[in-house]
């Protein structure tokens, strides 16, 4: 994560230097008691999550949404996660799921992300403790193939709530879908579809198979080196529809920051845990450059577009081809 990695001239990745990191450091919370919920707000922890849990105030979450290391040989950063088998990684999950229980408004939504191999652990703990509402599965497009297997190219995402009262605004996240058949009426007026500038496009309501994320990479903005990060368009959804403004986001098992970066970008207050102090400080990194940059790729004037098909990839592309266009006059004689 040093500024000293060499990378290719286009690669966007946030990095962070030493001098980053001792200066961010130094706002980082650690705390050694009983904490207040002022004192936790909109704050990136540095600490174990199994200790600081105990300290973190009675019923203050609106929205707890957990990335946790997934059943898999894993290194993060500093840190290490070991496979288990899966009643003892059951019983891990279960350990500290038990104690995000106390922290938990009653009307709060819970997500809790997992894949194919510890998916049946989460729902098993999951109903311990919560009411199950539904499993979202997305695909992400990026993984290694497999020669005795299928390829692994989806996740799982529990949605959760403490009770049967909970929050859910489904109008906030809409996906803009591209109209492969725009049917019209006898008018000549479509049906359920609207004409723009950008094509024709239908708002179609969220369902729990997402389509339409790109894991990051060394182009994207948002674009970390921590080896599991989820797309700021995914978190966002989940933010979107299961919190309103001003609400708290949890997250803890934080990373390099993705959900409180969204959380802020969002209009929410956020609180976060983090082990490894790199990733940390890259958060507090991150959120410092939300405040120039409040945008989510894929997420446009209120609504959710289809990958690389919104303004933002729609004008990205236009600039290509203009680009390109514009060379193809320079070198041609013909013309």
């Amino acid at each position: 994560m040093s500024t000293e990695k060499s990378r290719a001239g286009r690669n966007r990745t946030i990095e962070l230097s030493a001098a980053e990191r001792a200066s961010y450091s130094t706002r980082l919370l650690r705390p050694t008691s009983q904490l207040n919920e002022a004192e936790v707000l909109d704050r990136v922890i540095h600490a174990d999550v199994f200790a600081t849990l105990d300290l973190l105030p009675d019923a203050f979450v609106d929205l707890l949404f957990v990335d946790p290391p997934y059943n898999m040989d894993k290194v993060f950063g500093e840190e290490r996660f070991k496979e288990m088998n899966d009643a003892q990684y059951a019983d891990w999950l279960d350990a500290w799921v038990s104690k995000c229980v106390r922290i938990l408004k009653p009307n709060a939504s819970v997500y809790i992300c997992g894949d194919w191999k510890s998916s049946s652990a989460i729902q098993r703990v999951a109903e311990k403790y919560f009411v199950v509402r539904n499993r979202i599965t997305w695909e992400r497009e990026k993984g290694r193939g497999a020669l005795s297997n299928w390829k692994n190219s989806s996740e799982d995402i529990w949605f959760c709530t403490m009770s049967k009262d909970y929050h859910f605004d489904a109008e906030a996240v809409k996906l803009k879908r591209k109209v492969v058949a725009p049917y019209t009426d006898a008018t000549g007026a479509p049906k359920d579809w609207e004409r723009s500038e950008q094509g024709s496009f239908r708002l179609t309501h969220p369902s729990n198979l997402w389509t339409d994320l790109t894991v990051p990479f060394w182009s994207m903005p948002e674009n970390t080196d921590h080896p599991t990060q989820k797309p700021e368009k995914l978190v966002a959804k989940a933010i979107l529809a299961s919190s309103r403004p001003g609400d708290v986001v949890f997250d803890p098992f934080l990373g390099s920051g993705t959900t409180a970066v969204v959380a802020k970008k969002l209009g929410r207050r956020f609180v976060g845990i983090e082990i490894d102090e790199t990733y940390a400080c890259l958060a507090l990194k991150r959120l410092a450059m939300a405040d120039d940059d409040p945008s989510i790729q894929g997420y446009v004037d209120g609504v959710f577009w289809e990958r690389n098909s919104g303004p933002q990839q729609q004008a990205a592309a236009k600039t290509k081809r203009q680009s390109v266009d514009a060379m193809e006059l320079f070198t041609d004689p013909v013309r």
